[in-house]
């Protein structure tokens, strides 16, 4: 039975707090708060009570109306007042945004305790309650629009008086709550990706759970606030939201218990037929066409659209989900998924991403529990229909080929192609796949990243390089794949049976020399990798003849290239610079490259209270991200000495000039092969074939010689010649 209650006509619009308010304090108190104007109101004259009264407006208390001096009374006509309302400036103006013209005032609605600012918009609201609207303000056409004494405004917390069950949490990368978070405004994926990880340090936990707590007031009372000129029309339901200035609310179902941060500079934008429950939503977003969003967090200039579904999952900035189902995922900056088919539930998706139509990533309850996860590093890219299976974990810029993936993955071998081969049997792996095959795609990725960062605020330095540390670490790891590998396979052969026997570290000698000195014999051999698949199938790596010298090449250029960056102004200072240089693990914290050892500290500090909340942490964000670049050229260098087996007191002049100008062979065979592998589109004859001719194929698709990041790359080797041989010449190297 539904519990109606029936109460007296003239508490409606009073004792909006339930619970027992502080001493001295009215119910008001914390509106007054909110809203600094209150003193710039006065009561009504009996002149403007009468106009009102003629114009068909109720109160049931006049003297519970206040207004400014510039108020006018014609322009507020058929509403119905309860409880104590505050009305700005209203002028003989109308205002206008995208062809609506609406005049100002207040028009046909039902309004509870609200405050207005100067020359709002109010037309046709049925239930407009304890609401504060800014200036020039534009709400119509609205069902309901109210704010609850315990709003929390989509914040993970519980108010005075409310019971712990009633918190929300976001179930994030993993279906069975094991890694829930409480979302929180202003949640950044680093802290999203900190607070799911280490789930066996209590207290590390425990202080995430303290910093949220304390980031909001647990007092009940808090008015909803729409923010200066921001437009809300044609809605149905919206209750306990706040909105930021300059947002546009159009056609939305039901918006409840939400954030939704807006500026003139980063506008929100929430469109038709959205239902929304339980979120923050950041700045400069857009929501659009019949999304359904609950217990969820989008950062800052993420998108939603074409009936997406994001439940019990955060997406990071720079993302663009539309038309599929995505579910306790955690989804780090620049991701896309644009597909009505495609699936994402119950994982870690480390940024630089794309989905596929019919990707299918963590196959519901595969297992006797809801309790797989997938962690994919940063470039994900599954192709057309695949289909993975809890529990799966791939390195970085893994690009997965169309099939049915029926057993568990490890793939730790960075920018691989991976293929089910279903005719052998087999499971194929081809290291440097996107360097040999498709090196346009590749470099225009890294550089589209950077170019379509739209943050206003930039606390956390995300990495969009495809060669970063993260990458060349996994690199490291796959070229002693390669090696161990390659050896193994070697002395498989009969005539190859080893007469005594050999060690791990004998093994990969051997292929490390087979792969730098008869890359023709490791060509021939058939070479099979272990621990890459739960299965009992065999796991063969292609081309490694030609993907193991290439991955150490790049290396090189890695740390040629950040050399160059570090714009030292002599060797010496470079010298200085790197001389405690060495290579260590780095984790990827939410789009953030760190060492491992800096997260270490970072959580020592946070159990020690030294780091007391999310604005500190956010700080140390900014902090360790100005760190960044010398780290990174420490950890460049080292990884150059590595491939060159050198260490720093041996880096001479010479061997670094050497180095330098090698380099210039390296970016020349990456520009020409970003153009090489786009050209490829435009000679294939079945790419052509739906074209009468070249010039109608250039007038669709554009031609070759008018791309402008072909162009730019090639314009960027001449200024990289340009620099090395500067530095060469001004080091006198």
């Amino acid at each position: 039975m539904n519990n109606i209650q029936k109460r007296p006509l003239s508490e409606l619009g009073y004792n909006f707090i339930e619970t027992t308010l502080p001493k001295g304090k009215d119910e008001y108190y914390l509106r007054n708060e909110q809203w600094s104007r209150q003193d710039q109101y006065r009561k009504l004259t009996a002149y403007e009570v009468e106009a009102l009264v003629r114009n068909d407006n109720t109160s049931d208390d006049w003297n519970t109306i206040f207004v400014s001096d510039e108020f006018n009374p014609q322009l507020v006509q058929h509403c119905h007042f309860f409880g104590m309302v505050r009305i700005g400036k209203l002028e003989p103006y109308y205002l206008e945004f995208h062809n609506l013209r609406m005049p100002v005032g207040l028009y046909n609605s039902t309004i509870c305790a609200c405050d207005f600012g100067d020359n709002v918009v109010v037309h046709n609201v049925n239930y407009l309650s304890h609401y504060i609207l800014g200036n020039e303000v534009i709400v119509a056409n609205v069902n309901e629009m109210a704010t609850t004494d315990y709003a929390k405004f989509g914040n993970g917390i519980v108010k005075e008086g409310e019971v712990e069950n009633g918190r929300i949490w976001m179930e994030l990368c993993n279906e069975n709550g094991g890694r829930s978070v409480m979302p929180f405004d202003g949640m950044l994926p680093g802290d999203a990706y900190l607070w799911t990880r280490y789930r066996d340090d209590e207290q590390l936990q425990q202080q995430f759970k303290v910093f949220t707590e304390k980031q909001f007031d647990k007092r009940r009372g808090y008015y909803g606030m729409v923010g200066d000129r921001s437009v809300i029309k044609n809605c149905k339901v919206i209750k306990d939201v706040t909105i930021g200035t300059d947002a546009y609310i159009k056609g939305a179902n039901k918006l409840k218990n939400l954030t939704i941060n807006s500026n003139s500079t980063a506008a929100s934008q929430i469109g038709e037929g959205c239902e929304m429950v339980n979120g923050i939503i950041g700045y400069g977003c857009r929501v659009f066409y019949g999304v359904k969003a609950v217990r969820f967090v989008m950062a800052s200039h993420s998108q939603l659209k074409y009936g997406a579904r994001l439940i019990n999952s955060y997406l990071g900035n720079n993302a663009t989900i539309s038309c599929c189902e995505v579910l306790n995922s955690l989804i780090f900056p620049a991701h896309e998924q644009h597909h009505n088919n495609s699936f994402l539930c119950a994982a870690l998706i480390m940024g630089q991403s794309n989905m596929a139509a019919g990707a299918t990533i963590g196959s519901n309850h595969n297992s006797r529990g809801a309790d797989g996860e997938i962690i994919a590093g940063r470039g994900f890219w599954p192709g057309l229909c695949v289909s993975l299976k809890h529990n799966s974990k791939f390195a970085c810029f893994t690009l997965i080929s169309k099939g049915n993936y029926m057993s568990e993955l490890h793939i730790n071998i960075p920018f691989s192609l991976v293929v089910n081969d279903e005719h052998e049997d087999r499971l194929k792996i081809m290291p440097g796949y996107w360097f040999m095959h498709n090196m346009y795609a590749i470099a225009r990725n890294s550089w589209k990243y950077v170019d379509r960062d739209k943050r206003t605020d930039k606390t956390q330095l995300i990495e969009y390089d495809y060669l970063a540390p993260d990458s060349v670490e996994e690199m490291f790891e796959a070229l002693a794949v390669m090696e161990a590998a390659t050896g193994k396979a070697w002395y498989a052969l009969p005539e190859n049976t080893p007469k005594k026997e050999i060690t791990d570290k004998d093994i990969r000698k051997k292929g490390k020399e087979l792969l730098l000195q008869q890359p023709e014999v490791v060509a021939k051999l058939t070479i099979l990798a272990t621990g890459m698949e739960n299965s009992n199938r065999q796991v063969e790596l292609l081309k490694l003849h030609k993907a193991y010298p290439l991955f150490r090449e790049l290396i090189v250029l890695y740390g040629i290239k950040n050399i160059l960056a570090a714009n030292k102004p002599s060797y010496l200072a470079l010298q200085a610079a790197i001389k405690t240089a060495k290579r260590s693990d780095w984790l990827n914290i939410g789009g953030q490259l760190m060492k491992a050892d800096t997260v270490a500290t970072l959580k020592t500090k946070i159990k020690k209270n030294k780091i007391n909340g999310w604005p500190q942490l956010h700080d140390a964000y900014v902090e360790i991200g100005k760190e960044y670049p010398a780290e990174k050229l420490q950890h460049a260098v080292a990884s150059l000495l590595e491939i060159k087996e050198l260490n720093v007191k041996n880096l001479t002049t010479g061997l670094l000039a050497q180095w330098l100008d090698d380099s210039i062979a390296t970016m020349e065979w990456i520009t020409h092969h970003i153009r090489h592998s786009r050209e490829k589109d435009y000679k294939n004859p079945f790419r052509r074939m739906t074209y009468d001719n070249e010039k109608e194929m250039n007038a669709v698709v554009g031609s070759l010689e008018d791309n402008s990041f072909i162009n730019q790359t090639i314009n960027d080797l001449e200024a990289y010649k340009q620099q090395v041989r500067q530095i060469i010449n001004e080091w006198e190297l």
